[in-house]
């Protein structure tokens, strides 16, 4: 491993240890659950596997949420293969040493036990929609340091995720990102942004980031992947479905994510 790995990686495990301390004080631990908070209305949505308890440790956390406007529930779209196999890369490729092995787990967005975890993933946000219950939990958990991943949608499904993160922060900002910000310096360098699109014929992905009081030069607390589904790649990763070059892309991009969110 090379010097500048090792510093990436000890920077890491600092930021880790910081963040989750910060977040341990301020939650409520509850032992062993399943789900709460919306978990328990979507067990018939296909093999929903039982939340792990707390324990200081990295966990994947997807978020669930009420669906409206198709079949289906699109929070759970590319769960659980997706989530697995991402944090085997996770685990392989950092020393944030991730529950694996099917240990990812799903809350709602109004589940106190959102705040022991700094990094929360939500697919296809289109669809999305919040009570004030969800609405002053998400609120909450940003306020106190929580960083977003939103991924999978596309065109016309950015109307529905601005007005539900509008309800949030009412005057919000989604500044386009380009390939110099941090986020894609993070772990891995990525010097293009030239995706091959997951969605054929809707163009480019672009990557979206919202900042403390609009403020790009300020912490990012959420990125949003538009016209992409990095997901989608992390699932068949192991099926050859797509290019290796592609499903590499979609790895790194993920795995920068979640050093960004541990160690800002």
């Amino acid at each position: 491993m090379s010097a500048t790995r090792h510093r990436a990686a000890w920077a890491l495990i600092v930021g880790a240890v910081i963040v989750s301390l910060g977040f341990t004080l301020d939650a409520q631990r509850r032992g062993r659950q399943r789900g709460g908070g919306g978990f328990e209305r979507f067990q018939q949505g296909g093999q929903i596997h039982g939340n792990i308890p707390y324990d200081g440790r990295f966990t994947f956390v997807r978020l669930s949420y009420r669906n409206f406007g198709r079949g289906g529930d699109g929070w759970v779209h590319d769960y659980p293969r997706g989530d697995e196999h991402f944090m085997k890369i996770i685990n392989a490729v950092t020393l944030v040493n991730p529950h694996g092995d099917g240990e990812t787990n799903i809350l709602g967005l109004d589940d106190p036990e959102l705040f022991n975890y700094p990094i929360a993933y939500m697919s296809e946000p289109g669809y999305w929609t919040m009570s004030e219950a969800e609405l002053a939990g998400l609120t909450a958990y940003i306020a106190k340091g929580g960083f977003l991943i939103f991924d999978d949608f596309r065109q016309e499904h950015w109307y529905n995720f601005e007005l539900q993160m509008n309800r949030v922060f009412p005057k919000a900002i989604w500044h386009q990102l380009t390939a110099d910000h941090p986020i894609f310096h993070s772990f891995y360098d990525i010097g293009s942004l030239d995706l091959i699109p997951q969605y054929f014929n809707y163009g480019t992905p672009k990557f979206y980031g919202l900042f403390e009081d609009n403020d790009p030069t300020k912490r990012m607390i959420a990125i949003a992947n538009y016209d992409t589904d990095l997901s989608e790649f992390w699932e068949f990763s192991d099926s050859g479905a797509r290019a290796i070059e592609e499903t590499n892309e979609a790895f790194k991009l993920g795995v920068n994510y979640i050093i960004y969110g541990m160690t800002h």
